[in-house]
């Protein structure tokens, strides 16, 4: 049996592929699926089912291209409510081709219509060798039960813990465990970076897991949510309907400066995806800028939302088809064009730049007491130690809490290593502040260079 485990670093996204006898099944696709089509090719296997774990809430599926290109059926949890044409999965259903038999099991809790899907070998064993879990169960965590508007989060937490508990943790400890995402994803808190583990494992391991009572579970899960991303439910509702493909796309045009300009001067949104280092010494007024790296994809989402109209600032032609790429995977689609000849044709054009100074963590110990210090990490990384006197604003909140800070006094934005505070740095360049400095390095160079901080005991005292 074939079985094969894709993984999309920018969106921490893990999609599976399973073959017996010349059939295949995907579980989870992204949004572009000539992955699928090449490797289906490459061993002689045709796609007659495309499977949905639940209606993802942080990226676009590929199920409905999937299935158009292929001919294949796409299969779905019975209470999802899709648009489009599909088979409803229920409890205990098993679909088999070849030597691949793939059992169902209904395990809400993350969403209302989540399954899992108990794989077995029957080439080898009548044992089921592995389990596909979706965002029911991550290594080391399990799903944030907080996205349906009908039940809530205290709600959704005990049934995932029915459904841990009565199934998933019911299966074999030697049982291969392949969750939907990994370290990164926004659908739980704290992800492992590896990529599959077994039941046992997790049993022993996963914090999530120890609690003994469902009571115990549900207050566990439900302290501290983080907050839900706004583009959440505009992309289950994407899903749900099915999106369209990606060669539907209009094509993306290469704009002067001079049409970039009245573009953005009609109210498109500059979004620079160039490394920080460039974008730092110039680049265009009021662009924001979110680079081409990390979580790229989730962090725009986040920052811009879906709905917006964007024109694009990249290295090269090459990197800004790469852009909308990426932004197309969280449903992210009217991008109007990119700058042609990058940041480079637009200051020959003789049009004006604005430079955000990149300082050191040593320049930022040299004048701490004189300027406002925000760190736009999480509360979690804020507990484990911090400046002292730096603002505490999570980058997803600094919009809504701008007023927290003085637009006419000198801002230096810091985060772990530089990528989050560059993004925030833009957005207050953005909203008018008259000098901000993005801190390179972050809170991780603060240690190295073994400057002072707040410890995680010491903040517990002083809390």
């Amino acid at each position: 049996m074939y079985f094969e485990q894709f993984y999309l670093g920018c969106l921490s996204h893990a999609s599976y592929m399973l073959g017996s006898d010349g059939i295949a099944a995907v579980v989870d696709p992204q949004r572009d699926i000539g992955i699928y089509l090449e490797e289906a090719a490459k061993h002689g296997l045709a796609i007659r089912y495309v499977i949905e774990t639940h209606l993802h809430a942080d990226f676009v599926s590929g199920h409905q291209e999937l299935a158009k290109r292929t001919g294949a059926a796409i299969y779905l949890g019975s209470k999802a409510g899709a648009k489009f044409p599909h088979v409803d999965v229920r409890d205990g259903d098993v679909l088999e081709f070849g030597h691949c038999r793939l059992t169902f099991l209904e395990t809400p809790g993350h969403t209302i219509e989540s399954i899992s899907i108990v794989v077995t070998n029957l080439e080898t064993s009548e044992k089921p060798m592995a389990v596909l879990t979706g965002d029911t169960l991550f290594i080391g965590d399990v799903g944030r039960p907080d996205l349906s508007g009908d039940f809530t989060p205290q709600q959704l937490a005990g049934m995932l813990y029915d459904s841990l508990h009565s199934k998933l943790l019911k299966l074999p400890d030697d049982v291969e465990v392949y969750p939907a995402h990994g370290a990164g994803s926004l659908c739980g808190r704290q992800m492992s970076s590896e990529r599959s583990s077994t039941i046992g494992k997790q049993k022993a391991s996963n914090y999530a897991l120890r609690p003994e009572t469902r009571e115990e579970f549900v207050r566990l899960l439900t302290s501290e949510l983080p907050e839900r991303p706004g583009y959440f439910a505009q992309e289950v509702e994407i899903n749900r309907a099915g999106a369209p493909p990606l060669g539907e796309l209009p094509q993306l045009p290469a704009l002067s400066p001079a049409e970039f300009a009245s573009m953005q001067k009609s109210g498109a949104t500059v979004l620079d995806t160039r490394p920080a280092i460039e974008f730092g010494p110039a680049h265009i007024p009021g662009s924001i800028h979110v680079a081409l790296t990390g979580q790229f994809a989730s962090w725009a989402a986040i920052v811009l939302g879906l709905d917006k109209e964007i024109l694009i600032v990249a290295e090269d032609d090459d990197k800004a088809a790469e852009t909308r790429l990426r932004l197309a995977r969280v449903g992210i689609e009217r991008v109007n064009g990119y700058l042609d000849g990058g940041i480079v044709a637009w200051i020959l054009s003789g049009l004006p730049v604005a430079q955000t100074p990149q300082i050191s963590v040593e320049d930022l110990h040299g004048m701490a007491r004189d300027i406002q210090i925000v760190d736009v990490r999480n509360p979690a990384e804020w507990q484990n130690g911090h400046i002292e006197h730096a603002i505490p604003i999570p980058l997803n909140k600094l919009l809504s809490q701008i007023g927290r800070l003085d637009k006419h006094k000198p801002v230096a934005v810091h985060c772990k290593s530089g990528y989050r505070s560059s993004i925030a740095s833009s957005l207050l360049a953005r909203a008018g502040f008259d000098q901000v400095m993005n801190v390179t390095g972050g809170f991780d160079a603060w240690l190295a260079c073994k400057l002072p901080f707040v410890s995680a005991e010491q903040a517990t005292v002083t809390s």
